[in-house]
């Protein structure tokens, strides 16, 4: 189809272009030459990163060397541009801080507090045991106690017993009556020899009085409680030092909790806990701990802690599983620095959080290196590194570290900033069609990094896991995760083998990749810690 154009319509459209041109020079016009222009964007340095990994610092664009993507180009600002931030900080302008949702906090002192939770069962009180040992050789002719679970009372006959020796200590006792005032040691002597056979003075008298031999003997119990166990029965023969019962008086009965590593600073005796048991809905109990044991378990890398309690009516029976939550206050620093969890960037090696300048604007924040004492619930107490009084971001500090990652400043992962900034090796013939980069330094800490499964279920595992990694000598830093049942390692080849690794996983209870756990550790596990089907 053509298009007729009118004379008066070709002079407008040339006065059009004409007048454009003209205005472009105005308004877009740029002094000097083609190549003072190339000079001024060269002394304006331009660094590379990579937008995964911002540690990363390179002076020309390429390929990022850790993952292969592409740089972006980061403007560094001119030393003498007053926007520059201070060595160690992060300057943020008000609608930064804002969109980032930034929040701070001043450090206080505090009684620091923690509130620990305790796994434990119901176990029977070791001074209510008694073990009845035959005294003598001889036959059970006779059991009125013939199942385990009876109760019985101090004195109860628990079966009779027909001994030859007996006979002849009795024999002996008679003998000696007739001396009883003429011979006195004669006479005691036979009498004590029945007495360290467990004869009581009741059955010596009885001896003596009806002048005649008894052929069986009753076994009685030294204490009121519950049969347990019975090792003998009716026509056995034992000799001296044989089992025959077991009685345990359940009338008070000990709850053992079990208390990791970093939780026993928090642990006092005389500490309240309050704690239910799983069999009996409800109802809850109260006691205080009795004793904590002087040892660490070395498998499952706990200490016991007791807690004793009344069971008049029978209502508590060993092996139940119990839930406990200790509140303490550490004994030793009742007026310390604590700032929350949530302002504290920990890579295992050193924690890290960021400080804000008073009086500034924009915002500065301060990278700064702390030394952390023991966590207290929300909060961790600080050894050193901060002073009472001074602002630290606890809300969006993981994005205040991103900003000077990409700034080239110290951060968490790279807290030599702009040292670890990396330059390319020109060296290399481009013939391959890409110009390759390569790191001229070795890595900060030459840590080794590894992931595998372990098997596990709860937050009790994923503790009992770490602890067990963090014991050893040369591990940095251990995380288990619930949902994947992977843990992610850093540790030092030199100083501990990944099959030692493994195997230290394994001993506390849990399988792993390449081990199994010890099937009576396994057992030991809290119910809630059982993973195999």
């Amino acid at each position: 189809m053509k298009i007729n154009i009118t004379k008066r319509e070709r002079i407008l459209i040339i006065f059009s272009v004409f007048f454009g041109i003209i205005i472009g020079g105005v308004f877009f016009y740029s002094p000097g030459t083609p190549g003072e222009q190339t000079e001024s964007l060269v002394n304006n340095e331009i660094i590379w990163t990579c937008s995964m990994h911002p540690q990363i610092r390179m002076t020309e664009a390429g390929q990022c060397p850790i993952c292969g993507m592409d740089l972006i180009p980061v403007s560094e600002s001119s030393p003498t541009d007053p926007d520059r931030p201070t060595e160690n900080a992060v300057k943020l302008s008000p609608e930064a801080l804002s969109l980032a949702d930034i929040h701070t906090t001043v450090v206080k002192r505090g009684i620091p507090e923690n509130t620990i939770s305790l796994q434990g069962k119901v176990k029977a009180d070791e001074r209510r045991i008694a073990q009845l040992t035959s005294r003598f050789g001889g036959r059970i002719e006779k059991l009125l106690v013939n199942y385990t679970g009876q109760l019985v009372q101090k004195g109860t006959v628990l079966g009779k017993i027909y001994s030859p020796e007996l006979i002849t200590a009795q024999r002996e006792l008679l003998e000696a009556i007739p001396y009883k005032t003429t011979n006195t040691a004669f006479y005691q002597a036979a009498r004590t020899k029945l007495k360290l056979w467990n004869l009581s003075d009741q059955q010596i008298d009885a001896i003596e009085n009806q002048s005649e031999l008894q052929l069986y003997f009753d076994i009685l119990s030294p204490i009121s409680g519950t049969v347990t166990k019975r090792h003998v029965a009716v026509g056995d023969y034992v000799s001296e030092g044989s089992p025959l019962f077991e009685v345990i008086d359940l009338s008070h009965v000990w709850v053992m909790f079990e208390a990791y590593e970093q939780d026993l600073p928090w642990i006092k005796v005389g500490d309240l806990i309050t704690f239910n048991i799983q069999s009996l809905p409800g109802n809850s109990f109260k006691g205080h701990v009795r004793y904590i044991d002087p040892f660490i378990n070395p498998q499952t890398r706990v200490a016991s802690v007791r807690v004793e309690l009344d069971n008049s009516n029978k209502q508590l029976k060993p092996e139940m599983y119990s839930t406990g939550v200790l509140e303490s206050k550490a004994a030793d620093d009742n007026n310390s620095l604590l700032i929350p969890k949530s302002a504290i960037l920990w890579t295992g090696k050193r924690a890290v959080v960021y400080v804000k300048e008073p009086d500034q604007t924009p915002a500065v924040f301060l990278y700064r290196e702390i030394v952390l004492g023991p966590e207290a619930g929300n909060f961790f107490i600080v050894k050193s590194g901060l002073e009472e009084g001074e602002i630290i971001a606890f809300y969006g500090v993981f994005k205040i570290d991103a900003a000077a990652q990409l700034a080239g400043l110290p951060s968490m992962m790279n807290p030599d900033g702009q040292k670890n900034r990396i330059k390319r090796d020109h060296s290399i013939s481009p013939e391959s069609g890409q110009l390759m980069s390569l790191p001229l330094h070795k890595p900060e800490d030459g840590l080794h990094h590894t992931t595998f499964k372990v098997a596990g279920n709860c937050s009790m595992c994923k503790k009992r896991i770490e602890t067990a990694v963090l014991s050893l000598d040369g591990v940095n830093s251990a995380d288990w995760s619930t949902t994947s049942k992977m843990i992610q390692i850093s540790y030092n080849s030199e100083k501990v083998s990944l099959k030692k690794i493994h195997k230290t996983i394994a001993t506390a209870g849990h399988d792993t990749e390449l081990e199994s756990a010890p099937q009576a550790v396994y057992d030991s596990l809290p119910q809630c810690c059982l993973y195999r089907e």
